[in-house]
């Protein structure tokens, strides 16, 4: 038996999310969680023939514990997108920040050996912010938290296959480590399993088109959304992969943006890239993520420029969410 809870059901993302987990046949039990309209959505998509139970909850009659009760994944999509309307990422962070410290906290209390699948943004410091979170409460668990950047991976196969014309996708592996924003997203198209097929300024494109492609979606939606459908999709293979390993299928391997030390491998990959947290390949497991697959191997010259800009990003960004949590769990402390 799998139980998810999606917190942030309401949501451009929560609510696609949700459909796609209630059609799949590894989810048992779907809760889903918004501050207004998780039940409406969960009532909708009773509507949909399936063996799965789906119930909503909101914040009313400790909605928010009720969802996570027994949960063995929660996904966190709550909070605001990356839009024009938000100015900054950093804007963006002091938003979501402050509706994930109270889901995280919760999560703490009621389900902390679960599975922490973090979507919010920004993914590079919303994560550390809830791993500090999580150490100041006692429950951290370096292989049960994850900051999902699949979608970068679905992007780079996709596009790849789309310069390359006659490759479908689904058909290569493609890797894409480092972070989860344009300054830090890295694709190890060098490393296409099997090769890439296209080179010079073609392949140059898809790489700038990945790391970009959220601008892409924005201008698409009129500078009004962001990229919703895609996430849910994303967000959904990732899940999927998560229930497999759950349900004994261990040894899937997916990118993940992870806090490296306290899974195997991780030290020896933070000592490399010299931060503690990095989008890398990891093993799954029943506990989590098991190991790191591998370093980053023999990588191209202009990838290794990209790895060097992302570290210097992520180490502010990572900052941010550090020094975040540490300070709301002084006041929180006093008061």
């Amino acid at each position: 038996m799998v139980k998810i809870a999606v917190l942030g059901a309401g949501g451009g993302v929560g609510a696609p999310l949700s459909l796609l987990l209630r059609l799949s046949p590894l989810v048992d039990d779907l809760a889903l969680y918004d501050r207004h309209r998780a039940p409406g959505v969960a009532v909708d998509l009773s509507h949909i023939p399936g063996a799965r139970n789906v119930h909503g909850y909101t914040a009313a009659d400790a909605g928010l514990a009720r969802a996570l009760r027994d949960a063995d994944i929660v996904l966190v999509v709550a909070g605001a997108g990356a839009t024009p309307a938000v100015t900054s990422r950093e804007a963006l962070f002091e938003a979501n920040a402050r509706v994930v410290r109270d889901l995280a906290g919760e999560y703490a209390r009621v389900c902390p050996r679960a599975m922490m699948l973090v979507v919010t943004n920004p993914v590079n410091a919303i994560v550390p912010f809830v791993a500090e979170l999580l150490k100041g409460y006692g429950v951290f668990d370096a292989g049960r938290l994850f900051g999902v950047t699949t979608l970068d991976v679905v992007r780079a196969e996709t596009f790849l296959a789309e310069a390359e014309r006659y490759v479908k996708v689904g058909e290569r592996r493609v890797d894409v480590v480092g972070g989860h924003s344009p300054q830090t997203t890295v694709p190890l198209l060098s490393q296409a399993r099997p090769a890439a097929r296209v080179g010079g300024g073609v392949l140059e494109g898809v790489v700038n088109r990945i790391r970009f492609g959220g601008r892409e979606v924005v201008n698409a939606k009129e500078r009004s959304g962001a990229a919703t459908l895609s996430t849910a999709y994303a967000t959904f293979r990732f899940t999927e992969a998560v229930c497999e390993a759950l349900r004994g299928q261990e040894g899937g391997v997916q990118c993940a943006y992870v806090h490296l030390r306290g899974i195997e491998g991780g030290d020896e990959m933070a000592e490399a890239v010299g931060v503690e947290y990095f989008a890398v390949p990891v093993e799954l497991a029943g506990h989590g993520a098991g190991r790191v697959v591998k370093s980053l191997g023999t990588i191209s010259s202009n990838e290794q420029t990209l790895i060097d800009m992302a570290i210097t990003a992520l180490r502010e960004n990572i900052q941010t969410g550090v020094d975040a949590a540490r300070d709301y769990l002084s006041h929180e402390k006093v008061i």
